[in-house]
């Protein structure tokens, strides 16, 4: 139904790069044109998906990579947004104890394995995935289709995308899109550009969790436009998502 790129890992190149956010933009915007959608959450340290869902979460991510009895089914919680398509994530929401067990090899077997399941049973599949230091964050980017570097719009990200293209080559893995995340407009000048980005995502008015996806909120802006923009560049797909004409989307040569 769709093109070849099925999955991909939203890789921040350092803390703070907004992958998180960024993923539930993207896996919203991808359900507004139909499509179902599966996320889940290889950042461990931060479990930041767990902050975007409502109620309470009995399986998470961590039990279903170390307990033979938990479904991916079983792990899966809907983000309720109003989208055509389903948004469905797999958060991570666990104790140290068995986020220790989850980070084993094994366990990363497993995690590849899930995602690569997932892309059956679903249009589209997103991991928010922390920098490459450990077994998930390298299972989310050896499993997927696609990797998205997020890099912050500062001197801080252009810094880090130099070292983190050199670690993922150590692991056989190509950056396939650079995302420049919170770019100011070019009037202000008050961010670094990342030269090398196929596609730059503005800061939008809102920074909290409970206002998001503001894709959502303010569905023809220039945020949710550029959220667009940069799904399309991921996935190397079209999305049927209408926008005025006096706004149309504004794309970085890739």
């Amino acid at each position: 139904m769709f093109e070849q790129d099925r999955s991909a890992a939203v890789m921040g190149v350092t803390g703070g790069a907004g992958a998180t956010r960024l993923t539930v933009e993207l896996a919203t915007t991808l359900a507004r044109d139909g499509r179902d959608v599966a996320v889940f959450d290889a950042a461990f340290a931060t479990q930041g998906l767990s902050q975007y869902l409502h109620g309470r979460i009995d399986a998470d991510l961590t039990r279903l990579l170390t307990d033979e009895e938990v479904t991916p089914e079983a792990a899966m919680v809907d983000l309720q947004v109003d989208t055509s398509g389903d948004v469905s994530v797999c958060p991570t929401y666990a104790p140290f104890e068995r986020i220790a067990r989850a980070k084993s090899g094994e366990a990363a077997e497993r995690f590849g394995q899930e995602l690569r399941d997932a892309t059956v049973a679903y249009d589209h599949v997103l991991v928010d995935t922390p920098p490459v230091a450990d077994n998930p964050s390298i299972a989310a980017v050896s499993a997927t289709d696609t990797v998205a570097c997020v890099v912050p719009s500062s001197k801080r990200g252009v810094d880090t995308l130099a070292r983190t293209r050199d670690r993922l080559a150590d692991l056989g893995v190509e950056p396939h899109r650079v995302v420049a995340n919170g770019a100011a407009a070019p009037a202000t000048g008050d961010s670094t550009p990342v030269e090398s980005a196929d596609v730059a995502v503005p800061e939008s008015d809102v920074r909290g969790v409970t206002d998001a996806p503001v894709c959502i909120e303010d569905a023809t802006g220039p945020f949710a436009r550029s959220i667009a923009t940069t799904a399309e560049a991921v996935f190397e797909t079209q999305l049927d998502v209408e926008f005025p004409k006096e706004g149309l989307r504004t794309r970085l040569s890739f």
